[in-house]
């Protein structure tokens, strides 16, 4: 039985030796492993923050193309609204104006041009109004003022504007 023995005790050593050799393989894979992750691991990283920077990177530029074509649209659409408008208030005006023209009512510059002229006008015949004086400047002193026979006030003498008396008929 020593032998059987000693066969049986044998093998169940080599097979704890290849367990333990198994073990240790597996260990050393699990080192290698995780040595390679920590090399490649932190060159991913670096490769992601690169990416994430270039994705970064063509984001903004596409926002800010976004934001240009945007901002050219809207400088487009104000443009052709004020034309729009501008030209519908040149109509309106027309129109209001004709109108105005058809009742007979003056324009602001047909006003202006008139007031113009009646200050002119009265302008001149403020210039040519006979100018009243008393009597007693006009007439000499030795004369004396004309008195009318009913009252006792003397009678306002008028005067052309070249300083003439008038006489009355």
């Amino acid at each position: 039985m020593d032998d059987n023995t000693s066969g049986t005790g044998s093998r169940d050593k080599k097979l704890q030796d290849d367990l333990m050799e198994s073990a240790h393989r597996i260990w050393l894979a699990g080192l290698g492993a995780l040595a390679t992750a920590e090399a490649e691991g932190s060159k991913v990283f670096s490769r992601l923050v690169e990416r994430g920077k270039d994705v970064e990177t063509r984001g903004k530029d596409a926002a800010a193309d976004v934001k240009e074509q945007a901002k050219s649209t809207y400088e487009n659409v104000k443009s052709q609204t004020e034309t729009a408008w501008s030209g519908l208030g040149d109509k309106v005006d027309e129109t209001l104006t004709t109108a105005l023209h058809r009742l007979g009512v003056p324009t602001r510059d047909e006003i202006r041009n008139l007031t113009q002229k009646i200050e002119e006008l009265n302008a001149k015949v403020e210039q040519l109004k006979p100018r009243v004086t008393p009597a007693a400047s006009t007439v000499s002193a030795a004369a004396g003022p004309v008195v009318s026979a009913g009252s006792a006030t003397p009678t306002p003498v008028i005067v052309t504007p070249a300083g003439d008396p008038l006489s009355e008929a």
